[in-house]
């Protein structure tokens, strides 16, 4: 008499095997994604104002440019899950006033804020994707690297926030931030990050996810 193993399987897991996410954080895949999206459409009229809003703002479109290029390139099968497992705030009610936030699990992963008519990012990756030899150690920060993905060395800093091998990186300008984004390593660090708190489990933000900037985000 056989008997159904339990599932225990949690987060990506339950799409995509170990080596299929190994691949697609190094950039050697494609993964197949849902050809739907499930919708609450409680949430997309609940944050349509706040939508609108941005839009009357002057960085608006260069916001949904990089979101695009961010949903497109960061995050896994985005549209298979989303908000589950991740999920994107329009100007979230928080005390650094950002502009959006993406976040996974009870981590943030990617914040654009306003810059007086610009904007600045802020990514959160591993610290030991960009320290030599792959440390922990703070003074280890390979900052040669860091200014090499931007335009000029001003348009980056970095910061460390609490957390075990976490680490903050600001850019600053919209050329900066495709440069950044365009870096193989950088993305690869990305990938890594997302991966990581995708794979904890269910995302605690679902009920503050705007579908109206999703949208834009997982355009083709």
């Amino acid at each position: 008499m056989s008997t159904t193993p339990r599932r225990s399987t949690t987060g990506l897991r339950q799409f995509l095997n170990p080596e299929q996410q190994r691949k697609w954080m190094e950039g050697k895949t494609n993964l197949r994604d849902a050809d739907e999206r499930s919708e609450s459409m409680e949430l997309r009229f609940k944050y349509a104002a706040r939508f609108q809003k941005l839009l009357l703002r002057p960085q608006a479109q260069e916001v949904l440019e990089v979101l695009r290029l961010y949903g497109r390139n960061c995050i896994p099968i985005p549209r298979k899950t989303e908000r589950h497992y991740w999920s994107v705030s329009c100007l979230p009610s928080t005390s650094d006033k950002p502009l959006v936030r993406v976040n996974a699990s009870w981590m943030e992963l990617f914040t654009l804020y306003a810059d007086g008519e610009g904007i600045r990012a802020r990514f959160l990756v591993h610290l030991s994707d960009f320290t030599g030899d792959h440390s922990l150690a703070q003074s280890d920060v390979d900052e040669p690297f860091l200014e090499h993905c931007v335009t000029t060395p001003e348009d980056v800093g970095y910061f460390f926030p609490r957390g075990e091998d976490i680490f903050g990186i600001n850019v600053r300008g919209t050329a900066s931030i495709h440069k950044f984004l365009a870096a193989r390593r950088v993305l690869r660090a990305i990938r890594t990050f997302n991966l990581t708190h995708m794979n904890r489990g269910r995302n605690a933000y679902q009920a503050s996810h705007c579908y109206s900037l999703a949208d834009y985000m997982l355009e083709s």
